[in-house]
């Protein structure tokens, strides 16, 4: 009974305690600071990408892009400020052709890669073995009666002759 008592003063005390207030913290504003970068990276398949971008604190402007060692390149312009982000793509991939979706202008040029052919395989320059024949054969033909003739063996089987097993029960005693 004293541990119900004291489970629901518990109870009240917790209900009726104040709800804590943490410190509120302040947030630090900071102003964009103006900024400008870029690079360009090089690999040995002849691929080039490349990225370039500045900043006045309000408005970002910058390109990326990359050209492979076939010639299909791809080059982005954008500009993002107060009225949102705008892009132009320049490309001549294979398969694009010039649209403006989702506020994008694309300016497609495509060009057409010619596949490499596979060269034909060269005809071998060997000719197929020939053998000298030492001796001459002589091949007698053989006529069917000379033939031997398979004949499978006969087995006889008896027929099977099953008793069936006999069983004994026990005499146990029967207690009532």
């Amino acid at each position: 009974m004293i541990a119900k008592v004291l489970l629901v003063a518990a109870l009240a005390a917790v209900s009726l305690a104040l709800p804590y207030g943490a410190p509120a913290i302040q947030e630090e504003k900071h102003e964009p600071l103006p900024y400008e970068f870029g690079y360009e990276t090089n690999d040995d398949k002849g691929t080039t990408t490349f990225r370039k971008e500045k900043s006045d604190g309000k408005k970002v402007e910058g390109t990326y892009g990359y050209k492979d060692g076939k010639g299909i390149e791809r080059v982005v312009e954008y500009v993002a400020d107060e009225h949102g982000y705008r892009a132009q793509i320049k490309t001549n991939e294979p398969g694009t052709e010039s649209q403006n979706p989702a506020d994008v202008i694309l300016d497609a040029k495509p060009i057409i890669i010619e596949e490499p052919k596979a060269a034909a395989a060269p005809k071998p320059h060997y000719e197929a073995p020939r053998y000298a024949a030492t001796h001459e054969h002589k091949y007698e033909a053989r006529h069917e009666s000379s033939v031997p003739k398979y004949q499978a063996p006969k087995f006889e089987i008896p027929e099977p002759k099953y008793q069936a097993p006999r069983y004994e029960a026990h005499n146990y005693p029967r207690y009532y």
